[in-house]
C-alpha cells in the first residue's frame, strides 16, 4: 500500500490524522535534522497500522515535507 503524508516537525503534541483516504497527516516533536523526523514519522506509523517498522520504507520525499511511504501489510 502506497500513502501520501504531509509531516509537520517541532509539533507540541504528535499524532496521525486522515486528511482524506490516501492522504495522511503525521505531526512529530523532532526536528528535520539527520534523519530524526523520518524516523519517528515510520514509527508513529507503524504504531497506527500494527506494522513492523521493517515493513514501512519512505520511496518518495525523503528531505520534503511531503512524503510517499511503502506499508507492505
Amino acid at each position: 500500500m502506497i500513502v501520501k503524508v504531509k509531516v509537520k516537525p517541532n509539533s507540541k503534541k504528535e499524532g496521525i490524522k486522515q486528511i482524506s483516504e490516501d492522504i495522511l497527516e503525521v505531526k512529530v516533536s523532532v526536528p528535520p535534522e539527520k534523519g530524526r523526523a523520518n524516523q519517528r514519522v515510520i514509527e508513529l506509523l507503524s504504531k497506527f497500522y500494527k506494522v513492523p517498522k521493517s515493513k514501512i520504507k519512505i520511496k518518495k520525499g525523503e528531505t520534503s515535507r511531503d512524503k510517499l511511504v511503502q506499508i507492505d501489510i
